[in-house]
């Protein structure tokens, strides 16, 4: 049984002006960086995709087996194209992406490629907001998010809004993020994208309508947050020299996510407050290491380095 199941698109970052060989090595997207990132926790995870037979393509797959996730498509697609991430990285460290091709129909799974033991075999099912833009993969998004919700799985989403993907129509994914709301157990969430989503004052309402466990916000400048019920939980940020972001909230929610799997978890009724403070402080340790080196899943910290980072801390 694999920990978490993943589900999204793959694209490949790298520096405008470096060499090809230079690829910052990212497994693509918020999907394969949240594998990893679980892997390297001391779990498992398998990852759903659809990956082009192209340079780009070969090398994302490589990176995916290297660091430990197993493939839930393995077959190199002949019709899809690999998507490219230039990224530059502007003065107070944001990153700016220009995407060589868009995400789009051609590179994302339909519905047929879904299989049903993959999501069975599983405990999380992960996705994110990048699949809902276009083509099949918005069917094939909620048909796994739908099952993962039936067959009693802990279902995670991440909302990952980037004008780029969604033609600058904040609505649009505002809209489709709601819409698969009710099939959602763990959102995670950012500063920016509660704003689209209401604001905070939105949050509960929001909660109760969709049954949702929790809504929580990532490495922003007050630490990270979770709405559990009636309580809020707050897990304060760790006060770290900011480098390059790449990757930093996927390392957060990979350590979260491996955090519930470290503490037995396997159901909903399994998560309380005090499961999801500690998983909330550990992802939040993972994503301030991360924050602190650049090279994307090279910066993505094991168990070991997390352990020492909080034994250093104490």
């Amino acid at each position: 049984m694999n920990d978490v199941y993943t589900i999204g698109e793959l694209l490949i970052d790298f520096i405008p002006g470096s060499e090809p060989a230079s690829y910052i090595r990212k497994a693509g997207g918020a999907p394969g960086n949240v594998a990893i990132a679980v892997i390297r926790n001391g779990c498992s995870a398998s990852m759903a995709c659809k990956v082009g037979d192209d340079d780009f393509g070969h090398f994302l797959m490589k990176t995916l087996q290297e660091n430990g996730v197993k493939p839930a498509t393995p077959k190199l697609c002949t019709e899809a194209v690999t998507t490219c991430a230039f990224v530059t990285l502007a003065d107070d460290g944001e990153r700016v992406f220009t995407f060589a091709r868009k995400p789009g129909a051609d590179m994302l799974l339909d519905e047929s490629e879904i299989l049903e033991d993959d999501i069975r075999d599983s405990v999380i099912v992960h996705a994110g907001s990048f699949s809902l833009s276009a083509g099949p993969a918005v069917a094939a998004t909620k048909k796994v998010l739908r099952l993962g919700h039936e067959l009693g799985r802990i279902v995670s989403f991440d909302v990952n809004y980037r004008n780029v993907v969604w033609n600058d129509d904040v609505d649009a994914c505002a809209a489709a993020v709601k819409e698969i709301l009710p099939y959602v157990d763990l959102l995670k969430i950012s500063e920016e994208e509660v704003d689209m989503m209401g604001g905070l004052d939105a949050i509960p309402a929001l909660m109760k309508d969709n049954g949702i466990t929790m809504v929580m916000e990532t490495l922003g400048s007050d630490g990270a947050q979770a709405f559990f019920g009636d309580e809020v939980i707050r897990v304060p940020g760790r006060k770290v020299k900011a480098v390059d972001a790449t990757g930093a909230g996927d390392a957060f929610w990979g350590a979260f996510l491996a955090s519930l799997r470290i503490q037995g978890v396997e159901k909903t009724a399994d998560l309380t407050p005090e499961i999801i403070r500690n998983a909330m402080d550990y992802g939040n340790v993972s994503g301030c290491i991360c924050v602190q080196s650049k090279g994307a899943i090279a910066s993505i910290p094991t168990r070991e380095q997390i352990e020492a980072y909080l034994a250093k801390e104490a």
